[in-house]
């Protein structure tokens, strides 16, 4: 079910950004980044896993068992760091505001082309002997070895859990700290001009602008709040099997693979739900798909057109 409401749903999140003038702004271009990740991973890893489970257990060789593991290890540390790239965006418009440098085209595609050249170049040294990819518990998946009692091939997990893992983590939490702290001081703000004035309240654009922000922000947190959600079983699962490796029965060890597939499913749901720009893009050319709000079309091209006001003004700042 996964793979099934995945791979449609990640193409067709790529297909409508890449084909809307309006959603190819730098920031989107890192969303359109992690819905390709995404789909690549659900392509490689779906069919051989829905095969070994038929037969109930891996029956795709050893070679494609490395290649398997590696494709699931890469698309992993692609997709936190593509978040954590959304994340800092997001910073970086909120917190710092009209003293922020606006993130160009040039900017999302060398930060996209980094983060494949780093998780390629990490993701690779199993084959060179430091860790190793090898069938997991269930025997229906691939993954690294945390199994093997030997201090070397457990030193790549250790290092792979810091800079994969509780880095960007601890960085995301300092950026999102920052971010609820500069919209609570701003609410705040805004509440008390209101009463000098003497209103019940007080709307301006630079209110409607740091509302829309707000609005963008809580969906890069709840999409980073689904990635940790999906991989933190698998983080488990390795590091219970270096230390207490009879408590990884097949049932117990299967989790991993189920919650970080499931990851892929997320995130075109979070978009279609939560982008005014991208809820009005697919209203447009996959009516079937759209999910209109309960007043109707206006109402979606109204969010849509504050939105892009909201753009415009982040470029021109």
């Amino acid at each position: 079910m996964c793979g099934l409401l995945s791979l449609p749903g990640n193409l067709i999140v790529v297909w409508v950004f890449m084909n809307t003038k309006s959603l190819r702004s730098p920031a989107n271009t890192l969303v359109v980044n992690l819905a390709l990740n995404d789909l690549i991973m659900m392509l490689v890893v779906f069919p051989p896993m829905v095969m070994s489970c038929y037969w109930g257990t891996w029956a795709l060789g050893p070679t494609f068992c490395e290649a398997y593991g590696f494709v699931g290890n890469l698309c992993g540390c692609v997709s936190i760091y593509t978040m954590v790239w959304i994340t800092l965006d997001r910073y970086n418009v909120i917190v710092k505001g009209v003293s922020a440098q606006p993130l160009s085209q040039k900017g999302a595609i060398l930060r996209i082309l980094g983060t494949w050249v780093f998780s390629l170049v990490w993701t690779s040294l199993p084959f060179f002997g430091w860790n190793r990819y090898v069938p997991e518990g269930n025997m229906t998946a691939c993954g690294t070895d945390y199994l093997t009692d030997d201090q070397f091939s457990k030193s790549y997990l250790y290092v792979y859990t810091a800079w994969v893992f509780f880095g960007p983590f601890l960085l995301i939490v300092f950026s999102y700290y920052h971010i609820v702290s500069a919209v609570f001081a701003h609410e705040k703000q805004m509440r008390e001009q209101a009463k000098k004035m003497g209103i019940k309240s007080l709307r301006s654009e630079e209110a409607k602008q740091t509302s829309n922000e707000c609005r963008l922000a809580k969906v890069a947190l709840t999409t980073v709040s689904l990635w940790f959600m999906a991989w933190c079983p698998y983080l488990i699962i390795n590091w219970v099997g270096m230390f207490a490796p009879m408590k990884v029965t097949p049932l117990f060890s299967i989790w991993g693979s189920l919650f970080a597939k499931a990851n892929a499913v997320y995130n075109p749901i979070v978009y279609a739900i939560s982008h005014p720009k991208y809820r009005a893009a697919l209203q447009k050319k996959l009516p079937c798909l759209a999910c209109n709000t309960d007043n109707g079309d206006n109402d979606t091209q109204s969010s849509a057109t504050t939105t892009a006001a909201t753009e415009k003004a982040a470029e021109s700042a």
